[in-house]
């Protein structure tokens, strides 16, 4: 199997993007995820915590094999690509904190 090059920062946060629209599409996933990250509706409001929404959304999914591959089918995406997102907007966040 050949291994994928990274995505690029805009494809992961295109993904990202639609992770996020996933996630806030469902009440009941909604709740879950704002429960997981602490965050509240207000919160949500907040300029940091909107620049972190998607590669939030992003985390949620990939701890949940069950939502991944719902996501991943609804968007059409390979589950694959949303790890390599995922993967890049962590790469991303750790040499912006450097």
């Amino acid at each position: 199997m050949t291994k994928q090059p990274p995505l690029s920062a805009d494809a992961a946060h295109d993904i990202a993007v639609q992770a996020l629209t996933f996630v806030a599409g469902d009440p009941d996933i909604l709740n879950r995820f704002l429960g997981t990250t602490g965050w509240t509706a207000q919160s949500l409001q907040e300029p940091e915590t909107r620049e972190t929404l998607p590669r939030a959304a992003l985390e949620y999914l990939m701890g949940a094999d069950d939502l991944l591959l719902t996501f991943a089918a609804n968007a059409g995406v390979d589950p694959a690509d949303v790890a390599r997102a995922h993967h890049a907007l962590q790469n991303a966040s750790a040499h912006d904190g450097q």
